[in-house]
C-alpha cells in the first residue's frame, strides 16, 4: 500500500473515453489519497491541462479523434514539466512511447498504476 502522504495535494487527470475506466482511476486514486479531475475525449483533456492545475496526468492510448500519445504532446506543448502516463489495453507502437514519461498497461495497472505515479510526483512540488 502506498502511503497517504505521498499523495497529499497531490492531482491527476484521467483522460479516457471508456466512462468505467475513468470511474476505476478516480476510485483507485481517491482511496489512495489524490484529487482527481476525468476527461471523457482528448480535446476536454487538453482544456482541462491548459485551465487546472494537476501533477500528473493518465491517457488513454486508443481514443477517437486523437490517440493518446497525441495528446501526451499536445500537453508537453502547453506543460512540458507535466508528467504523462499512457494506459493502454493493447500493444502500442514503440515510437509512441517516446511522447510520454511512462507506460503501463491496462491489465498491470491495479497493481503498477500508484508506484508509477507515486515515482513520477516524488519530484513535483
Amino acid at each position: 500500500m502506498i502511503p497517504i502522504h505521498s499523495a497529499a495535494k497531490r492531482t491527476i487527470l484521467c483522460i479516457d473515453d471508456d466512462e468505467a475506466i475513468l470511474c476505476y482511476e478516480r476510485a483507485l486514486l481517491e482511496r489512495s489519497g489524490y484529487a482527481v479531475l476525468t476527461a471523457a475525449s482528448a480535446e476536454q483533456g487538453l482544456r482541462l491541462v491548459t485551465t487546472c492545475s494537476c501533477d500528473a496526468v493518465l491517457v488513454d492510448f486508443e481514443m477517437p479523434g486523437m490517440k493518446g500519445h497525441e495528446v501526451a504532446c499536445a500537453i508537453k506543448l502547453v506543460r512540458p514539466e507535466l508528467m504523462v502516463i499512457l494506459l493502454s489495453g493493447s500493444d502500442v507502437p514503440m515510437p509512441a512511447l517516446a511522447s510520454v514519461d511512462a507506460f503501463v498497461p491496462k491489465l498491470e495497472a491495479s497493481r503498477k498504476l500508484l508506484p508509477m505515479i507515486t515515482k513520477l510526483c516524488r519530484g513535483a512540488v
